[in-house]
């Protein structure tokens, strides 16, 4: 171990920073979260550093450095571009055995500035020893994927019942036991979705001796697993799907997503297909419930957004009516995913102010929307489930007033490699898509945005056998 990992409390205590330029500036900016007396000794002060003086946020000696200015310090950094400036802070800091870290000069440090994942309280520090600070940079920021933002939040929590969790245990093994299974259950994620309240009591039954009704229970997560890409996923539908013991999933959850699940869950496909439901939403919303019920943990995964024809506010009523906890994670939808690597904006200030979301299921051979609105001038129509209706769809539309000139795009499998958008008109798509081998799912859009997906499309699919 080249360096030993500690934490300083230099809270209201003199730190002095040796020089006066944006690289001292960076440092000031990050010893500001701990909260010390910051003292910059340089002629002169870079904008930065000007700026936080005149607000009172750090003292200026404008003059070089001296021995003297040493006084008092709790921690000392040289930032110069000067290399005997630097030297003569690091020996007269070594002199006093102060800890003192000169700036893009390993040897002359007695400490260096790690990489930080800060979730204050909770915080975690990344170090090379110097060797690659990119490389700690690069560790850092796959942490703060894997730590979620709430953890700050839940060790303050956690805080206020230390005391009585060393009265209620006075056994170390016994309080850590007591800890860990709170930290491993239910609790903690009630803090992550926002319930403290819930989770406060939960910890309390807890340190009474008493079993709650939430303790038993599972959880269901309603997560949304967007429209194919799996770097779409947000953090925490990563983290629940890792932590999950049954996951079950539709098909336009696509296989790169499933793929990120823990691999001990179980698996249970619900999906459904046109004119085909292999499952009764019925059955999966109570499914949900029991499962949960059981005590497991269990993540819903829906493809794109579960609030956006997705069914999830008829599963989560299931799960309200029978206190079965639960939380929606929300994805992004097909909407903005597959139009935005199709490189069709929505709205744009030239050609549409407003946007629809519509579903377009036939049922007996037509489509039951409001087409004289959908026909107005200077907005977007997304329309999902429409490969089927889309001969419909476009005759509707014209019938209505849209103009037969109006571009229209179809998105298949988009966000993933499987992406293909075809474009043409209301005149012309039917046919368009009629040519080709289209795949389920597919996205409809319609409106003069369209226009710009030649000069917009940036996404380029790999293709694949």
């Amino acid at each position: 171990m080249d360096y030993f990992p500690i934490f300083l409390d230099i809270k209201k205590r003199p730190v002095l920073i040796v020089g006066g330029g944006e690289i001292a500036a960076r440092k000031v900016a990050l010893l500001q979260r701990a909260q010390p007396q910051i003292t910059v000794v340089a002629p002169a002060l870079c904008d930065t550093l000007a700026e936080l003086l005149a607000q009172g946020e750090i003292a200026h000696r404008a003059s070089e450095f001296s021995d003297d200015d040493l006084n008092g310090c709790a921690l000392v950094v040289a930032a110069t571009d000067d290399a005997v400036v630097n030297r003569a802070v690091y020996d007269a800091a070594e002199s006093r055995n102060l800890p003192v870290n000169v700036v893009d000069c390993p040897e002359l440090c007695r400490f260096i500035f790690p990489s930080i994942v800060d979730r204050t309280p909770v915080t975690v520090a990344v170090s090379t020893s110097g060797t690659s600070p990119v490389l700690a940079r690069l560790l850092r920021a796959h942490l703060e994927t894997m730590i979620p933002a709430s953890y700050g939040r839940l060790a303050n929590l956690l805080a206020t019942f230390r005391d009585k969790a060393k009265a209620r245990f006075p056994e170390m093994k016994a309080r850590r036991h007591f800890w860990e299974r709170i930290l491993q259950g239910p609790a903690t994620e009630m803090v992550f979705s926002g319930r403290e309240e819930d989770a406060t009591q939960l910890i309390q039954a807890a340190l009474d001796g008493g079993e709650s009704t939430a303790d038993k229970l599972g959880e269901v997560a309603l997560v949304g697993a967007g429209p194919g890409d799996p770097d779409l996923l947000t953090f925490r539908a990563l983290r629940l799907m890792q932590q999950a013991d049954v996951v079950l999933y539709d098909r336009l959850v696509s296989k790169e997503v499933l793929d990120l699940v823990r691999r001990e869950a179980d698996q249970i496909y619900v999906g459904k297909k046109r004119d085909y439901h292999s499952v009764r939403q019925e059955e999966i919303n109570q499914t949900l419930a029991d499962l949960a019920k059981q005590g497991k943990r269990v993540v819903r995964l829906k493809g794109g957004d579960p609030f956006i024809f997705g069914r999830g506010g008829e599963e989560i009523a299931t799960l309200a009516a029978q206190g079965v906890p639960f939380q929606v994670v929300p994805g992004i939808t097909a909407a903005s995913g597959c139009a935005s690597y199709a490189g069709i904006p929505l709205t744009h200030r030239d050609y549409a102010q407003s946007v629809r979301f519509v579903t377009g299921q036939l049922k007996d051979g037509t489509i039951n929307l409001d087409w004289h609105s959908l026909a107005q001038p200077q907005q977007t129509i997304v329309i999902y489930m429409g490969l089927q209706g889309l001969p419909v769809i476009c005759e509707q539309l014209i019938k209505h007033g849209a103009a037969a000139s109006l571009p229209a795009a179809l998105i298949q499998q988009g966000t993933t490699v499987h992406q293909q958008v075809l474009t043409g008109t209301l005149a012309t798509l039917a046919d368009i898509v009629a040519g080709q081998e289209v795949q389920a799912p597919t996205l409809l859009i319609v409106g003069e945005v369209v226009s710009l997906h030649d000069k917009l499309a940036w996404f380029k699919p790999i293709t694949v056998d």
